[in-house]
């Protein structure tokens, strides 16, 4: 299995910047789509966005405009670029890959999250 770790988290005034940074490591896996998921203090997890292994994005309304999603595969590296952050941007942000093994198996992986908090 992979394991994904998020970095890049903290404490922002709105209207800041913030970049988080997915580190997929520990197998020889093909990294197939990622995504950047969120979970507000007192919702449910949401979905941020999505970035092929082609890089093509897919971003919720709600973030359009301000993030945006990339990766380095030479890296095996995911990152949300987190621009003109608001207080409802507050969330335990998730990575979530889906992976297919050198035996060919698919499966996926949950990193355990970065804490985000948008407050003056």
């Amino acid at each position: 299995q992979v394991q994904l770790v998020e970095s890049g988290g903290g404490l922002v005034q709105p209207g800041g910047s913030l970049r988080l940074s997915c580190v997929a490591s520990g197998s020889r896996s093909t990294i197939n789509d990622m995504g950047w998921y969120r979970q507000p203090p007192g919702k449910q997890r949401e979905l941020v966005g999505t970035i092929s292994k082609d890089g093509i994005t897919n971003l919720a309304d709600s973030v359009k405009g301000r993030f945006t999603i990339s990766r380095d595969n030479a890296k095996n590296t995911a990152y949300l670029q987190m621009n003109s952050l608001k207080p409802e941007d507050t969330a335990a942000y998730y990575c979530h890959a889906n992976f297919t093994s050198r035996l060919g198996y698919i499966y996926n992986s949950w990193g355990q999250g970065t804490q985000v908090t948008v407050s003056s």
